[in-house]
């Protein structure tokens, strides 16, 4: 019986090793940083409960940017009831009523506890992604290179600036989807791949005003 039980647990631990090699040796794709624009810009598959939600976002968020003197021609939605290996940050033309490029981003460690459902916080060293709509400020260059400041507007991610909650990219973030694996987890930011970051880059230098993020749930 001891025989059978250590031959048993032999073979589980090899088949989590083939698992784990072939994951990181055949499945996980290549962070290739010269991906064409045309990677993110191509017109997304997203199903209707998705695109309902989005476009619902949008109609607020496009009030919210005209009352408040913010960018009306573009804001930035994510929807984090999508898996982190889908695509879930969504560039949306306020005029055209559409999406325009789609994208993975990360949410916070401290959000994923593990069981299914999202946890969201504003507080400091809480490591969690904060739910919100977002003013996009000023760029700079930090340890993960570029990067945009973020200014929280809502009472549920006021605390965005202090905590140091910024948009950058990190090159742990894959250009194309990985569902139904997740991607790496970030202390709070939203953090994209850096083909991705440079097409958000284009969008926020080249408008008038900023431009809104919204995060939600």
């Amino acid at each position: 019986m001891r025989i059978f039980l250590k031959i048993l647990a032999f073979l589980f631990l090899l088949f989590t090793c083939v698992t784990v090699c072939g994951y990181f040796f055949w499945y996980k794709p290549k962070f290739d940083h010269h991906v064409s624009s045309a990677v993110f810009k191509k017109k997304p598959v997203i199903n209707e409960t998705v695109y309902t939600r989005l476009k619902q976002k949008a109609r607020l968020a496009g009030a919210f940017n005209e009352i408040n003197d913010y960018d009306t021609g573009y804001c930035f939605l994510v929807d984090m009831k999508i898996a982190s290996g889908k695509n879930r940050f969504f560039v949306y033309n306020l005029q055209k009523d559409s999406v325009e490029a789609a994208g993975l981003v990360t949410h916070g460690s401290g959000s994923d506890k593990g069981a299914g459902d999202l946890f969201f916080s504003n507080t400091a060293n809480s490591n969690c992604t904060s739910l919100g709509k977002y003013r996009i400020g000023n760029s700079y260059v930090g340890k993960f290179g570029l990067a945009f400041k973020l200014y929280g507007l809502d009472r549920t991610n006021s605390n965005a600036f202090n905590r140091f909650v910024v948009l950058h990219s990190h090159s742990c973030v894959p250009e194309s989807e990985t569902d139904p694996f997740p991607i790496c987890k970030s202390w709070g930011c939203p953090t994209v791949s850096p083909a991705f970051l440079k097409i958000l880059k284009k969008y926020i230098e080249e408008a008038d005003k900023p431009v809104t993020l919204w995060i939600y749930y």
